[in-house]
């Protein structure tokens, strides 16, 4: 017989929006599967800037309507209640996805009930450690590079902050399909940004992007005006009727006036979750054309620190939480 399910799981959880110090460890009621979800045991969960925002009472913070709060996009795990029982995504299914947080519960627990909409089958040989840093990276990074930006063969494309977490799935989705990627980054990252597929590297420490590149198709701005007014800086870098791609910082209110005021086009761009692109990025990663890169591991009870660290902005690819042994 199968062994009851407990009715309670560990999660770390804020009482309040403020610094990663109001991240804490606490045991709650288990996560409830209802309609079309699964119920999956969370083997891993992503960090992202998102969760770190809407800690400090930014990002979505909005959306939560009472605390304790779990936060947390990203997972990695098994299937342990099927949405009905024939359906393919089986009790035992090895999956990853994205939830909704905080309108339904985060990763950041050992349990989490999320719409058949949201997952897809974890790619084999993959790590459910790896597994939890490719959902919201990935997808955000191929709905800028693929969907909007249209990427193809001799398209001229630059992409900030190309060594994090969406950045270096960006370099390799532009670089896949065959564009000439310009990737920014830090100079200890440079190599490593050729190995994923970029043509040219820039030091941004060193030199300024603008000096040394123009008449760019696309930019994908996963900075904005947080750092040296980079955004603005890069409208210049675009050809006439060039595409600028903003990542949704909070930093940029004018986009729109001033891009269109330099004679190019922008748009910003919002991630949602989506079980059948992040099932294509999946083949992608079991073929070996797209690789995750997971820098830092914590254990749940350490995503204080987790955070801390993302907050430095010096990450290369993902941090990812230990949430449970497969």
């Amino acid at each position: 017989m199968r062994t009851p399910m407990r009715t309670t799981m560990r999660a770390t959880i804020i009482n309040e929006t403020g610094a990663p110090a109001v991240l804490v460890s606490a045991e709650m009621p288990r996560a409830v599967r209802i309609n079309s979800e699964v119920l999956v045991r969370v083997i891993a969960a992503g960090i992202n800037p998102l969760d770190a925002k809407t800690r400090a009472g930014g990002g979505v913070s909005a959306a939560i309507t009472g605390f304790p709060a779990v936060l947390g996009h990203d997972f990695s795990g098994i299937v342990v209640e099927a949405a009905y029982d024939s359906h393919p995504l089986r009790v035992g299914t090895e999956v990853f996805g994205m939830t909704s947080a905080p309108r339904g519960g985060g990763s950041y627990a050992e349990y989490v009930a999320v719409s058949t909409l949201g997952v897809t089958r974890k790619p084999p040989g993959l790590s459910h450690i790896d597994a939890a840093g490719v959902p919201v990276a990935a997808l955000t990074a191929w709905g800028m590079v693929v969907d909007v930006a249209r990427a193809h063969e001799g398209q001229r494309m630059l992409i900030h902050a190309a060594s994090g977490g969406v950045g270096h799935f960006a370099v390799q989705f532009a670089a896949y399909f065959g564009v000439h990627v310009i990737a920014t980054g830090s100079a200890r990252n440079l190599e490593w940004l050729r190995e994923l597929g970029a043509r040219e590297v820039i030091d941004y420490t060193a030199t300024d992007f603008e000096t040394s590149v123009s008449d760019v198709d696309c930019v994908i701005d996963l900075v904005g005006n947080v750092h040296d007014n980079t955004g603005t800086r890069s409208l210049g870098v675009l050809r006439r009727d060039g595409l600028l791609i903003h990542a949704p910082t909070g930093s940029w209110p004018g986009l729109l006036a001033d891009a269109a005021e330099a004679g190019v086009r922008a748009t910003t761009f919002t991630v949602a979750p989506d079980g059948s692109e992040l099932a294509i990025i999946a083949r992608l990663i079991a073929s070996g054309d797209i690789r995750v890169h997971v820098d830092r591991v914590f254990d749940l009870s350490r995503a204080c620190e987790a955070h801390e660290a993302l907050e430095t902005g010096h990450t290369r690819g993902k941090i990812v939480l230990r949430v449970s042994e497969e």
